[in-house]
């Protein structure tokens, strides 16, 4: 018997690879398999390409032949696409591959299409398994679900804090509290995120420029690069403006965070990474619009006078903690709680 929940989680682990690079289309990864060998692999790469079983199909009849994955069974992240969009239909693919088993991780969250796929594969008889892996087949589809069911993309809060919770560092002792490879670390999540949202205060006082470096630039455009803020008269001489991906800047002035992100989501974005100071975090969390935290905890102790939340009125309770070490640093994941109602 076929290990499935094996092969789909090397089907979640290709779909890994085009997290950030997909949008406004979701991440999927595909594995096509017979006789428990893997015979061809597949990821979604980019909106308007093939999709991840496509891609799954072509690589395993370029390495065995046309016609050689007659009766094979084909893993996939998400449900087979069923309608023509920018590509063909998934649904076609397989049958026309000789595919006889399909397993599946997550529904498609589009009401309009869910168990559609389904419904074709089961009538051209083959057999189709659905909720493998599902919760971590939900956890890959995240972003994209956000933007389908909830009108706003994914947001994701990055910090980096002292022990005694402070975000600056006292006058003269530098301007990072992380380490190096943090600040590295920091590269790989803003590559999985479509836009990066700052407030004007941190713009104004930072001038950053928000982008994506090295390796992680590699294969994509820059992320939008967002403030939000209630003021007029931002520095226009600020890398924002002025360097070579100025039109990915966007300003967001005068409107809620709420609609804010909703004008995001219209841009196909989803999601978000938030790198604000702690009034603008304090404010988004208050109002039910961060759904995961990355904080980087550095091994100091006095740092300067801003906290991490400004205020003690402020709660939020994480859930599915991850603790790793970051050289020096020690990185904590969580989602927050209540985004579970997603999934």
């Amino acid at each position: 018997m076929p290990d499935d929940y094996a092969f789909m989680a090397e089907a979640i682990r290709e779909g890994e690879k085009g997290l950030g690079l997909t949008s406004p289309n979701p991440a999927v990864g595909a594995i096509v398999t017979r006789d428990n060998e893997i015979l061809g692999r597949g990821w979604h790469r980019v909106a308007g390409g093939p999709h991840a079983e496509v891609e799954a199909i072509q690589d395993g009849e370029k390495i065995h032949g046309t016609g050689s994955l007659e009766g094979a069974t084909i893993y996939v992240t998400l449900e087979p696409c069923s309608t023509t969009g920018r590509t063909p239909p998934c649904v076609e693919a397989i049958q026309k591959a000789g595919i006889q088993r399909v397993v599946v991780g997550s529904t498609d969250p589009n009401p309009d299409h869910a168990g559609a796929g389904f419904a074709i594969l089961r009538e051209a008889g083959i057999e189709v398994v659905t909720g493998v892996l599902e919760e971590e087949a939900d956890h890959l589809l995240r972003y994209f679900r956000s933007r389908v069911e909830r009108g706003r993309p994914w947001v994701i809060a990055k910090s980096a804090i002292t022990l005694d919770g402070r975000t600056t560092l006292e006058p003269g002792a530098g301007q990072w509290i992380s380490s190096p490879e943090s600040r590295e670390d920091v590269q790989k999540w803003r590559r999985q995120c479509d836009a990066i949202l700052v407030g004007g205060q941190s713009f104004r006082t930072d001038n950053p420029q928000l982008t994506l470096r090295g390796p992680y630039a590699e294969g994509r455009t820059q992320p939008l690069r967002v403030v939000f803020t209630s003021d007029e008269n931002l520095p226009q001489d600020f890398h924002l403006f002025t360097d070579e991906f100025k039109d990915r800047t966007r300003i967001h002035r005068g409107i809620s965070l709420a609609k804010s992100l909703t004008s995001l989501a219209e841009e196909g974005v989803n999601a978000v990474m938030l790198e604000s100071g702690g009034r603008l975090l304090g404010h988004a969390l208050s109002e039910g619009l961060v759904d995961e935290v990355i904080l980087y905890l550095a091994p100091r102790l006095g740092g300067g006078s801003s906290r991490l939340l400004p205020t003690d009125s402020v709660m939020a309770q994480l859930e599915r903690i991850e603790s790793t070490s970051i050289g020096p640093d020690l990185r904590i994941r969580g989602r927050v709680k209540e985004s579970r109602r997603l999934f």
